[in-house]
This record gives structure tokens, sequence and C-alpha cells, in this order.
């Protein structure tokens, strides 16, 4: 009985093994403006405001900050909570623009545009999205007696992040463009006696891709295939 259910639970996790950990990942880019940010000028990341449901959470926004600020062709970015308390109170929850048509009338508020240039921020990066399950199955199950204990079954997820960064030159007051980034990935535990994880980084890898092409973006590049 016991070789029957090891040689099952080695067929199990080698078919799985093809599946668990795989991602597909696709990244867009549109362009509208010319960018070519110049010494002295930083940008700031922003989660786009939400009439419903959830923005991007602070966590992949640091990421993509910290991204987008990294290695040779690092982007001066600036910290976010700054640059919101530099521009109160119309850049509060409850009076943040939420349209594309909102950000043009801020800009052409008296004093804003001053505000925005003590700041450095050439440009503003409005990040909309979220990463979430998208399908799964399986069971698995575990168990202990005296002795001895395990697991034995699989289970399996999809997870799916999509993100959009629409890019604002604050100093012209018009939409750059936007880079697009969707990732999709099957993560899997099997138990094998000792449950054992595959899991595919969907979060991470969509923060990577989409801090990557911000980088190219802003120093006036094509977007990668």
């Amino acid at each position: 009985m016991l070789p029957r259910l090891l040689r099952s639970a080695a067929l199990m996790t080698a078919a799985l093994l093809g599946l668990a950990g795989c991602m597909n990942a696709r990244i867009q880019e549109s362009r509208e403006l010319p960018t070519q940010i110049a010494s002295g000028e930083s940008v700031v990341i922003l989660a786009k405001p939400q009439i419903e449901g959830a923005a991007a959470d602070a966590e992949f926004m640091d990421c993509v900050g910290k991204g987008l600020g990294s290695g040779g062709q690092g982007i001066a970015v600036q910290d976010n909570d700054r640059f919101v308390d530099s521009l109160f109170p119309w850049l509060e929850p409850a009076t943040a623009p939420t349209r594309a048509e909102g950000v043009t009338q801020l800009l052409m508020r008296p004093g804003v545009s001053e505000r925005i240039a003590a700041t450095g921020v050439r440009y503003l990066v409005w990040l909309d999205g979220a990463t979430k399950k998208t399908s799964g199955g399986g069971s698995l199950a575990c168990g202990a007696a005296p002795g001895a204990a395990g697991c034995i079954g699989f289970g399996w997820w999809e997870n799916e992040s999509d993100y959009e960064a629409t890019i604002w030159d604050l100093k012209q007051a018009k939409s750059a463009g936007s880079v697009e980034t969707n990732v999709t990935g099957t993560s899997a535990i099997i138990g094998a006696v000792v449950p054992l994880p595959f899991i595919a980084r969907v979060e991470s890898t969509a923060c990577r891709r989409l801090a990557d092409q911000l980088q190219v973006f802003f120093k006036g590049g094509t977007a990668a295939r």
C-alpha cells in the first residue's frame, strides 16, 4: 500500500511541476507625449482614487517606487505622503480627482502649479489595479497519529496581477501615456507526506516588469515586447 501511495504521489508531483509556478506576462505601453526626465526632476507614484472598490495597495506602490529608483537607469522618486501633504487639501481622499479631466482642472487651480514646481516633481504616476485569485481546485488532507503524520492530495490556484500606470506630465498639464502589465500564474501545494508548495510570484513579477518599463518610458525609449 505504501509503495503504491508513494508512486502516486511521485506521478502527481511530476505532472504538476510542469504547471505549478508557471507564469504568463504581458506588458503594453501607450505614449501620448515625448518624455525625457531632466536632472533635478522627480516622479511621484499615487494610487488612483476609486469611486468604488479598492485602489492599488501601498505595498505594491512601494515596490514599484523602489524598482523605478534602482539600477543604472534609476529615476528619482519622491515620497508620496510628502507630495500629498504639500498639495493639501487637493489630493485628500475626499477631494482628489477620480477622472482624467479632474486632474487637468486641478492643475489649472491658482497656486497648484507653483506648489508642484516647488516639490521638483515632473511626472505623476497614477497607479490602478490589483492582484486577485481567479480560479482554483483540488483537495489536500493532512492528519496525525501516534508516531506518524503527513498529507496527501493536492490543491492549485491561479492568481492574476493586472495593473495600469497612467503618467501625467505636470509641467504641461497633459497625460503623457500609460504602461499596463498583466501577469497570471498557477501555484500548487502537493501533499506527498510532506506538503510541497510551488508558488508563482505573480505580484512581484508584475512589480518588476512595471518598474522596468516605466524606467524605459521616462528615458524616452520604446516598449518591451
